[in-house]
């Protein structure tokens, strides 16, 4: 049985008699201890689904349809006070600015802390103590002086780092991670994401990677879902993803990866992700897309299988 199943996921922004739909029947499954990337341009949707599945949309976003099943307990139908004993303890999440996340006004030992003694139980000198070894396993230095030390004295890395070590304070079994190394440089990039593959190894957890960058997503994940306009257009074992994309929007971010050769010529995508009020009919990718026919124009394609564990939503891909 998958750890994470979301299924026909649809959210809305607004009052019901005139909300846009930001995410439109989303549907993905994570199994447990493997990596998933959710993957797409800005405005594709992917944020707002992970807040959806920890529950942290802000009104007037809300779910409109569909099951979120962790564990085979349905988190969409959950009462806040429920939601708040699995929220970061068997699911954390680390989000992508660490700054605009930690509470200037709080220690680092403070948010290390406060999801031990919330969930563990812990007095406060053995969750300090703990906190303190956590902050040292994430590659903090000095890690027993800096645990008294306010966020705006580290650097954009250590705040990460800081943010991972509270998200796996409890040992979650599942991590999502919102783009957690954007507002990282490249060398600070790659620290982050040797440290979430070895702390995912180390815990045996699942994780939810978002992302942008197909880069990562060759290094990190077992699969990929790739999401346009709110929807799911392609879901893909990695390596079938990179090889053979099914859907002209996935062919397209692959042409935008830099390759070996640096005499290749990189690819833009024309255009932007449609807003949700201004959705063209039918896919919602064809009026960007060099393959469009006058049928992309109908109706939305649903998705139709490509190969073993591949599907993509295209009207090219045989039915």
């Amino acid at each position: 049985m998958s750890l994470l199943a979301v299924e026909d996921l649809s959210i809305a922004f607004g009052p019901p008699s005139g909300s846009l739909t930001v995410a439109d029947g989303v549907a993905f499954d994570v199994e447990p201890g493997e990596t998933v990337a959710l993957v797409g341009e800005s405005g594709s949707g992917k944020s707002v689904t992970a807040l959806a599945i920890m529950r942290l949309l802000e009104s007037p976003g809300r779910i409109t349809r569909g099951t979120i099943r962790f564990a085979g307990q349905d988190l969409a139908t959950l009462d806040e006070r429920a939601m708040r004993r699995i929220r970061g303890d068997r699911i954390a999440m680390v989000f992508q600015e660490p700054m605009a996340s930690l509470n200037p006004v709080l220690t680092v030992g403070a948010h290390v802390t406060e999801p031990l003694l919330l969930h563990q139980g812990l007095d406060r000198a053995t969750a300090r103590k703990r906190a303190v070894d956590l902050l040292d396993r994430v590659g903090i230095p000095s890690a027993a002086r800096r645990i008294d030390e306010y966020p705006h004295r580290l650097s954009g890395g250590m705040r990460q780092r800081v943010m991972i070590a509270a998200a796996l304070a409890c040992k979650p079994d599942l991590l999502i991670a919102d783009e957690p190394t954007t507002a990282l440089d490249v060398t600070v990039q790659a620290q982050i994401l040797r440290l979430l593959a070895e702390l995912q190894r180390d815990l045996g957890m699942a994780m939810l990677f978002i992302t942008h960058d197909l880069g990562i997503v060759a290094e990190q994940a077992r699969r990929v879902v790739v999401m346009y306009a709110g929807r799911v257009v392609e879901r893909a074992p990695t390596a079938a993803l990179f090889d053979t994309p099914a859907h002209p929007y996935a062919a397209a971010l692959l042409r935008c990866v830099p390759g070996d050769d640096d005499t290749d010529r990189l690819e833009a995508i024309d255009g932007v992700v449609p807003a949700p009020d201004r959705l063209p009919p039918g896919c919602r990718f064809a009026p960007r897309c060099t393959l469009a026919m006058a049928e992309c124009t109908l109706a939305p394609p649903a998705l139709r299988r490509a190969g073993p564990l591949h599907e993509a939503a295209c009207i090219r891909v045989p039915a």
